[in-house]
């Protein structure tokens, strides 16, 4: 009955689906986790998939009105699988919704981190790793990052929409 409200934002569940596969392709792809060193656990693939999506967004972010629209169906569909996947591991209504905020929070740093790093290296530390982790852990890291980012930039939002980045 309120569609006409929220139209631009939950009109259609599917949208944003097919960019959100997309980057899910890339934070499951094994480098990361082999040369990268990032732990491969809850918390290490969250940080690698909220830091891609931290650098889809940022790249939607200079595609205007129209890139807003994308980035507002990728982070629909962040939070539905961050709320499915929670669900999964047994959380119930009461913490639920506390446990999304502090993802949808955690992925807000990172785009905020991704925006204008000083240095790629730092933020890919800050970023992917809570703990200690070798330099070359972090070069690794830090390069594929900035070969994403390249893409990214290279991609037209029709393409990025489409889940067509690399």
């Amino acid at each position: 009955m309120l569609d006409f409200l929220f139209r631009r934002l939950t009109a259609d569940p599917g949208r944003g689906a097919t960019l959100f596969e997309a980057v899910t392709r890339i934070a499951r792809a094994p480098h990361w986790y082999v040369e990268g060193q990032v732990p491969d656990t809850l918390d290490g693939r969250f940080a690698v998939l909220s830091t891609v999506i931290a650098l889809v967004l940022v790249r939607l972010e200079a595609g205007g009105e129209a890139g807003d629209v994308v980035s507002v169906a990728l982070t629909e569909r962040f939070i539905e699988a961050m709320e499915a996947e929670h669900r999964e591991l047994g959380l119930g209504d009461p913490t639920l919704g506390k446990t999304v905020r502090r993802l949808v929070g955690s992925l807000a740093r990172r785009t905020q981190l991704w925006r204008s790093p000083a240095d790629d290296r730092q933020a890919a530390r800050d970023s992917l790793y809570k703990n200690d982790v070798t330099p070359d852990a972090v070069d690794h890291s830090s390069r594929a990052l900035q070969r994403l980012r390249a893409d990214l930039e290279e991609a037209g939002l029709a393409d990025l929409a489409q889940g067509k980045i690399e």
